[in-house]
């Protein structure tokens, strides 16, 4: 299958118009004091964890400050964290040793540019990542990659199709894509949501990905239903807007299988 065109890598990410790569220590700080207000934050986590086997191969795409891959390597998977934003993979590499961390962007793991591995010593200002060999931990086949937090609705503009396209030819046989992200602006931190459900199973579809089964929450709740799962108080905050968990339309998660 021909991939789909794909858009320069110049083009800003949602994630970087908001951010400017400067949200890592905040991010992770504020995923800290729901954890010690007695917020359950690894249910993106648990939900993957339950359907691969023991020691699976997870790509956390989009991992940020490592919050998903950290705890999937806790529960015994081995797993891959890959994300753009230096800065918050500085945060997720002081965390943990145990997930292979690499600087990429998803847009362009499919022309093998961008990646290094743990390369984070110097902090550096916030711009495409160098064109470089793609790191060894991101070849060979996954058996779950998921994008939690709304990576595919942060991408650029216009690179959603190549982007799963991408993280599709890294699926073993069968494997799984699990992604949740908002589908309006109260569950987005963006003033509307960029593409619909149908935009995205369409781009999956394309990518030779079938969909297994939707949800409402990352705690299980079927789409269907009117009730909400919110992940912990939020704020006016764009961050902690994106944070939120509700029902269906506001928000879903996708299982797609290869």
């Amino acid at each position: 299958m021909d991939a789909p065109d794909q858009t320069s890598p110049s083009v800003t990410t949602r994630w970087e118009s908001l951010t400017a790569g400067r949200s890592g220590r905040r991010y992770a700080d504020r995923f800290a004091q729901l954890a010690a207000a007695g917020v359950d934050v690894h249910g993106e986590a648990a939900f993957c964890h339950a359907l691969v086997p023991a020691e699976s191969r997870i790509m956390d795409a989009g991992c940020g400050t490592g919050r998903v891959a950290i705890r999937l390597a806790e529960l015994g998977h081995r797993c891959v964290g890959v994300d753009a934003d230096p800065s918050m993979l500085e945060v997720a590499r002081d965390r943990s040793a145990a997930v292979s961390w690499v600087l990429a962007d998803l847009a362009d793991l499919d022309n093998s540019v961008g990646a290094n591995l743990c390369g984070l010593d110097a902090p550096r200002p916030f711009n495409r990542p160098e064109q470089a060999p793609i790191s060894p931990a991101t070849d060979g086949s996954f058996d779950l990659i998921v994008a939690a937090g709304n990576v595919i609705a942060l991408l650029a503009p216009g690179t959603e199709a190549a982007v799963l396209h991408g993280l599709a030819r890294r699926l073993a046989p069968s494997g799984l894509l699990v992604a949740g992200f908002g589908l309006d602006a109260a569950h987005l931190p963006l003033p509307a949501a960029p593409f619909g459900l149908a935009d995205y199973d369409g781009w999956c579809a394309a990518a030779g990905l079938t969909l297994d089964r939707r949800f409402a929450t990352w705690q299980g709740l079927p789409f269907e239903t009117g009730e909400t799962g919110e992940t912990g108080e939020t704020g006016d905050d764009p961050l902690d807007r994106g944070a939120r968990r509700g029902a269906a339309p506001g928000y879903a998660v996708s299982v797609h299988r290869a």
